[in-house]
């Protein structure tokens, strides 16, 4: 029993300081935050593979509210249930806005001096990459063969050429998803929902007991 609740303190623990690091340390927020939860959760702790962690910034990208605190709240559920999806979006919600909010009482002063100016443009540039970054790791994994690529690659253009928002697009591409499906089955083709080489071993969770 106090095993138990010592087991369950420890993945509380390091769940919150994990997400902690996270947010302070990622700047341009949502999608340039991924490199960073995923570095963490699959290569450090080893809490869950690329592709699962790929099916779950998908989902907390077409969730209403931010991808970052989405994606923590989805990984601390998958993690330790309620508890634990409480415990990441604070750690990765709460540094951050004390920072900010420190930032927001000076950026009036400092705003127009040009060591400022040239550092925010420098960060303009960090992040683009690391969303270039996010984008590169979740197309390895999401787009395995000639319909997702298409699927991707129509989605880049219609959002580039048109003002269609983007809700659209992901209600389209959920149709476009469940229709290949049934005119491959439907044709006797093959159907393939992942990486047909990432059949992998499942990694060796630190705490099983704790996933839902």
């Amino acid at each position: 029993m106090r095993t138990t609740a010592s087991k369950q303190l420890k993945i509380y623990s390091q769940i919150f300081w994990t997400f902690c690091r996270i947010g302070p340390s990622t700047f341009g927020g949502g999608y340039a935050m991924i490199p960073g939860i995923e570095r963490e959760v699959v290569e450090k702790h080893g809490w869950m593979r690329e592709e699962e962690m790929s099916d779950l910034v998908s989902i907390a990208g077409s969730a209403p509210g931010g991808v970052g605190v989405n994606l923590a709240a989805f990984i601390g559920y998958r993690l330790a249930g309620v508890m634990g999806a409480i415990l990441a979006v604070a750690g990765i919600a709460l540094p951050t806005f004390f920072i900010v909010f420190a930032l927001s009482l000076g950026y009036s002063m400092f705003q127009d001096h040009p060591k400022i100016e040239a550092a925010l443009k420098g960060i303009q540039g960090g992040v683009i990459a690391l969303i270039i970054i996010a984008a590169y790791k979740m197309a390895k994994t999401a787009l395995f063969d000639k319909t997702t690529a298409a699927v991707g690659i129509s989605t880049v253009v219609m959002l580039i050429m048109t003002p269609i928002h983007p809700i659209y697009l992901i209600a389209i591409g959920l149709v476009i998803g469940l229709v290949a499906v049934q005119v491959k089955k439907h044709l006797g083709m093959q159907v393939y929902t992942e990486q047909r080489e990432s059949k992998q071993q499942e990694p060796e969770l630190i705490y099983p007991e704790y996933y839902i």
